[in-house]
């Protein structure tokens, strides 16, 4: 089980943000296996500059991205809500003061037992993409309300979504007249950018689609009320991005172009609100060449895809990686994880920049790692430990 630890003395949340306070804490530190760690401080100013830029929006954690105790307790301290996927993130966010009004079931894939729990808790919107969806709404949470995930196309984000969840356009009005006919409220719609988008103007072209359904259902005489933005809010990387601030801002901006006043648009950010809020500390424990003229290194650390850093999958996330105590020259080197599996690979069709000196032993710090690391951790993949997790 992935090791959640409180540090003594650490910041709290309403404490000032230091200039990098988890990196300190790595520097003083030492460290069994690799490790998160996330700085709540870091958390919520970032919550604060994306709520300044949200303005009227309100900010709906998307749990998955981090499901620490410490930081849910410290958004909810915020006064945030919570997208939740599953009864498992329900009970955690109860469990550190949430209110059931206060989280939305956002995963349009339910067992109908879930719904009726989410239901008696207090939760009363849910997504649907479906009929099926719908008549389980209608029979477990009966009251509720639902918004329907649209399918959004052409999307610019370093990591589109795929088709999985979601409805094609031209059902909207059919699901929305098959929920009427079984008593069940559509407060809305919803959508997903698609991960990682970096620029606010990316934002513009999925917007007019889903404007494009929302004023012709209400034509159409249907009360909608719930905007839901989704994610896509991005983290800096390899290459910065626009603040949170500014950037939602911007988002905001094009949604009042197109929609007008929405009595409710929410927002579930969870990249965008905790990556930059953690670093990884990992170790090398080989540095090698496949044959003496094998033009890069390989570069071995103790985590990899399944230990963590699942986001490498395609070269989708680049991670920036510093290694304290080396420098000097530069060269290329294809990173790969520890385990015995061909696909634990991190980066080779764009090799990594690492000093020539880094040795077997050597220390490195992975930066903004906080979002979907130990929330993609396996429980022990090949033997090797989760990813342990110290939270500030």
């Amino acid at each position: 089980m992935t090791m959640t630890a409180m540090i003594p003395g650490a910041l709290c949340a309403d404490h000032p943000v230091q200039s990098d306070d988890v990196a300190d804490f790595i520097a003083a530190s030492s460290f069994e296996r690799p490790t998160l760690v996330v700085s709540r401080a870091k958390v919520a100013a970032q919550y604060d500059a994306l709520a300044r830029g949200l303005g009227r929006a309100r900010i709906h954690y998307a749990v998955k991205a981090n499901p620490a105790p410490e930081i849910i307790r410290t958004l909810v301290q915020k006064g945030a809500r919570f997208d939740a996927a599953s009864r498992g993130e329900i009970e955690l966010c109860l469990s550190q003061g949430a209110r059931g009004r206060d989280i939305s079931f956002g995963n349009t894939v339910k067992r109908p037992s879930d719904i009726a729990f989410a239901h008696d808790a207090g939760v009363t919107l849910f997504a649907v993409d479906s009929e099926a969806e719908i008549d389980k709404i209608r029979d477990h949470a009966p009251g509720a309300e639902v918004y329907i995930r649209v399918i959004v196309e052409n999307s610019a984000a370093d990591w589109p979504l795929s088709r999985k969840f979601g409805c094609a356009h031209g059902a909207v009005p059919a699901l929305m007249e098959h929920a009427r006919a079984e008593g069940v409220q559509v407060a809305g719609l919803s959508f997903h950018v698609g991960s990682q988008t970096r620029l606010a103007e990316y934002w513009g072209p999925v917007l007019d689609q889903v404007a494009t359904l929302w004023h012709a259902a209400r034509a159409a005489g249907h009360d909608l009320r719930v905007l839901n933005l989704g994610g896509g809010f991005p983290a800096s990387y390899e290459s910065a991005v626009e603040g949170a601030e500014s950037y939602a801002a911007k988002v905001m901006a094009q949604v009042d172009e197109r929609f007008g006043e929405v009595p409710y648009v929410m927002a579930e950010p969870g990249r965008g609100l905790v990556a930059e809020a953690g670093h990884i500390v990992a170790e090398v424990l080989l540095v090698s060449r496949k044959s003496a003229d094998d033009l890069h290194r390989w570069v071995y650390l103790d985590i990899g895809m399944f230990s963590g850093l699942a986001e490498t999958m395609g070269e989708a996330i680049r991670y920036r990686i510093d290694t304290p105590g080396r420098g000097g020259e530069m060269g290329a080197c294809i990173l790969a994880g520890p385990s015995c599996d061909s696909a634990d690979i991190l980066y080779e069709q764009r090799p990594v920049m690492l000093p020539l000196d880094l040795r077997a032993g050597d220390r490195v710090v992975i930066r903004h790692c906080g979002a979907y690391t130990s929330s993609y951790s396996s429980v022990g993949f090949n033997g090797f430990p989760p990813l342990d997790v110290v939270v500030l």
